[in-house]
């Protein structure tokens, strides 16, 4: 589908003509309140109601439409425009350079004072919200697989020269439950093997340990992709060994850090040996495989 187009001189001249016609920001409220080209409304094309939105700003189909996001690099024009042409409106046309090019040629921008700022890293140590925060586990075998969560029992992250250095949290490794079985007995069965000396061995290690030594950028890295890597040290099972993912970290509302990761580690490095292929001949319906699936969600303020 080719949508027409237009550049900021053109776009400025019909503004200041007083053409009629409905320029339409694209992005979110927070951000089209912090700063948008003049006349602009505001219809959110992230949002599922942005249809709904867009009959509010523009009834008439038949009057003229000109769509903006944020610059060149993002498709919310481009996506807007063709949402807006499957929904009927007759004369749609999409101005790329969005509002870093219009302000960059020096064209006028509304600001409203007092709009939320951008969330940004404070170097200062951030505490773990454990309300806030899940660590969940997936462990499978030939026949089947079962997931759940552990507590976390504390954690920190340390900001210094406004990047995420270091840190560390800890499991309640007492906290192990399931989450798919249904039948309360085979649950309670199935959480307790995992806590007994065959798996985590919960009576004499309470707790496992991740201690951060480094937080690295990871280069060309886009929101929605793991944006750092991180290296350390996790103790489990009294056995401490090195361990190294990918992580997204970001800043967010109300002097908060995010973060969110997913990866698997092999459980046997840590003396997690049941079932295991390697170690054990004939196993049956008992083996199960070496790779353990972690997903944290972690926010710390």
């Amino acid at each position: 589908m080719t949508i027409p187009t237009i550049d900021h001189t053109e776009l400025a001249a019909r503004l200041a003509h007083g053409e009629r016609f409905v320029l339409v920001d694209l992005m979110p409220h927070e951000v089209f309140e912090a700063k948008h080209i003049p006349g602009a409304v505001n219809a959110c094309v992230y949002e599922v109601t942005f249809p709904d939105r867009m009959k509010d700003c523009c009834p008439d189909p038949a009057l003229p439409v000109v769509v903006y996001g944020t610059s060149r690099r993002s498709l919310a024009a481009e996506v807007a425009a063709e949402k807006l042409v499957r929904l009927g409106y007759a004369d749609v046309r999409v101005y790329h350079g969005g509002l870093e090019e219009w302000e960059a040629a020096g064209h006028e921008v509304v600001t409203t004072a007092g709009a939320a700022a951008v969330p940004a890293f404070r170097n200062r140590t951030y505490l773990l919200d454990r309300d806030r925060s899940v660590f969940r586990w997936t462990g499978r075998s030939i026949v089947g697989r079962h997931h759940g969560t552990i507590e976390l029992s504390g954690g920190e992250l340390t900001v210094t020269d406004r990047q995420p250095a270091s840190g560390w949290f800890t499991l309640d490794m007492t906290t192990i439950h399931n989450e798919d079985l249904q039948d309360e007995a085979f649950r309670r069965l199935l959480e307790s093997h995992l806590r007994s000396d065959d798996f985590f061995d919960v009576d004499d290690y309470p707790s496992a340990r991740f201690d951060i030594r480094g937080i690295i950028p990871l280069a060309g890295s886009t929101p929605g992709t793991p944006g750092y890597r991180v290296t350390g040290e996790l103790t489990l099972r009294g056995v401490a060994r090195e361990l190294v993912f990918d992580a997204q970290i970001e800043p967010r509302e109300g002097d908060a850090v995010a973060g969110q990761a997913h990866f698997d580690l092999d459980r046997t490095l840590w003396g997690v040996r049941y079932g295991c292929g390697r170690l054990f001949e004939k196993l049956g319906m008992h083996l199960v495989d070496d790779l353990i699936s972690v997903e944290l969600q972690l926010t710390a303020r």
